[in-house]
């Protein structure tokens, strides 16, 4: 459950990318969702380079950002506007609405028109880091 895991710590999320990487056999039909803080204990311009790789060739990528133990977004913002900028959706929701974008990106929908639908709010490029993404209150319909 993903939900239920001790999260932080300095991670090296592009080591983890890289393992899961290698074990895609054909991109077209794989989805690689990222649940991460995005503060990246190893090396931030190859994680986001092996990001933009995974997504060029076909992988579905979505990066879903991590709660903090108060259930708000709490992640590393300069690079979730810079994964962002690779195309590569990340947002933050909560619990019970993770099955239904799971099911989105199963499906292979726009998961980020998905997010909009969900009132989710999904993180850009240009994004300020004065403001801080909240959590969408409601269930999706």
């Amino acid at each position: 459950m993903p939900f239920g895991i001790q999260l932080g710590g300095g991670t090296d999320i592009n080591q983890a990318v890289a393992y899961c990487a290698e074990r895609i056999g054909r991109p077209e039909k794989a989805r690689l969702a990222l649940i991460t803080d995005l503060y990246e204990g190893g090396n931030e311009d190859d994680l986001l380079r092996r990001l933009a790789a995974l997504a060029r060739s076909g992988v579905n990528v979505i990066v879903l950002l991590a709660p903090t133990d108060q259930g708000r977004p709490g992640y590393a913002e300069s690079t979730a506007a810079k994964v962002a900028a690779l195309g590569v959706p990340a947002f933050a929701c909560t619990p019970d609405i993770f099955p239904d974008l799971m099911s989105a990106a199963l499906r292979r929908e726009d998961v980020v028109a998905w997010a909009a639908g969900a009132d989710i709010e999904v993180a850009r490029a240009e994004r300020s880091a004065a403001a801080p993404m909240p959590l969408p209150s409601s269930k999706v319909r």
